[in-house]
């Protein structure tokens, strides 16, 4: 079978079996193709930066783990109707391994990670820690994939998860939290999904690599919702069910497949820088939805992200 790549080229990929046929080297993408993947990645990022209200908003009705069971189904049920509808075959079984990878990080690790830390944390807390992302993406990247940044990348990455640590242990009063400690390990298995995510986004469309991971995690995810929601009774609230819908259909499903198609457009290092936006995306959420109070040191955390955004982006990757 050959596949259009997503979001590199207009050059096919043979898919298929066991191997894949590559066709001529593809050459750099053009301003237009840098901006479109710009704007996806953007897109979502914004996605994403809702995710912890909407899980805070879930919450309100579903238990931790039976939120996060029923958001990973319904949103394997919304990908695998579109593979069906439009009848992709299976990738080859060396993409597997990768989707494994996936599926373990993004659909099941962070989301899992996350909901249990936002038992305890805030939303605008929560969402600064994860600031630190970008960087731990950045690094995954360079270990996986050989990716070598320039030295005012990294410069300006360290800058921006300066910042964010520092602010993260401003809040803290010093010490970290079980939350906190969710939360990092939630960034450990979200950069190693995201990375792998766009490695094999080269070469299938993006929204087949989240398909096709949210898909392989069905048959725990089904039957541990059934299981969960047994235990955990769900109260149907109009909170905890826009929540619930946002997350499976937004975050999981839909933000994945902008962002992935964004990362094999410009890069994963560049991409991942993208997402120094997110905390702050998350702040304003935590106010206008949950009524959240920042500190004053938000703005400023902001200002020194935003400068360090503007460098990664300027800089070669």
């Amino acid at each position: 079978m050959r596949v259009e790549s997503s979001a590199i080229t207009g050059t096919s990929v043979a898919v298929g079996g066991d191997r894949a046929a590559a066709g001529p080297a593809a050459p750099p993408p053009g301003p237009r193709l840098r901006a479109g993947g710009t704007l996806q990645a953007a897109l979502g990022v914004t996605a994403f930066s809702l995710t912890f209200p909407a899980t805070a908003w879930g919450l309100e009705g579903f238990g931790p783990w039976s939120l996060v069971a029923v958001r990973s189904a319904l949103a394997a049920v919304i990908a695998g109707g579109c593979l069906l509808a439009l009848r992709v075959p299976l990738p080859g079984r060396r993409h597997w391994a990768g989707l494994a990878v996936v599926a373990a990080g993004v659909v099941l690790g962070f989301p899992m990670l996350t909901t249990l830390a936002l038992q305890t944390s805030t939303t605008a807390h929560a969402a600064v820690v994860v600031g630190l992302l970008p960087l731990t993406t950045a690094l995954f990247s360079a270990l996986r994939m050989g990716t070598r940044p320039s030295r005012t990348f990294w410069t300006a990455a360290l800058a921006g998860a300066a910042a964010v640590l520092a602010f993260t242990v401003t809040q803290s009063g010093g010490a970290l939290t079980t939350a906190d400690l969710c939360l990092f390990g939630a960034l450990l298995v979200c950069a190693a999904g995201y990375t792998e995510g766009g490695r094999l986004a080269r070469v299938m469309p993006g929204w087949q690599v989240i398909g096709w991971a949210l898909v392989l995690c069905l048959p725990l995810s089904l039957p541990g919702a059934l299981l969960a929601l047994s235990y955990e009774p769900a109260r149907l609230t109009a909170h905890s069910v826009a929540g619930l819908l946002w997350v499976a259909a937004g975050s999981q499903f839909l933000g994945l497949v902008v962002w992935y198609r964004g990362m094999a457009a410009i890069g994963i290092p560049k991409a991942s820088q993208l997402q120094l936006a997110q905390p702050l995306l998350t702040l304003v959420w935590s106010v206008l939805l949950l009524g959240e109070q920042l500190t004053p040191a938000a703005p400023l955390t902001a200002a020194a992200v935003l400068v360090c955004i503007a460098v990664t982006q300027r800089s070669s990757a």
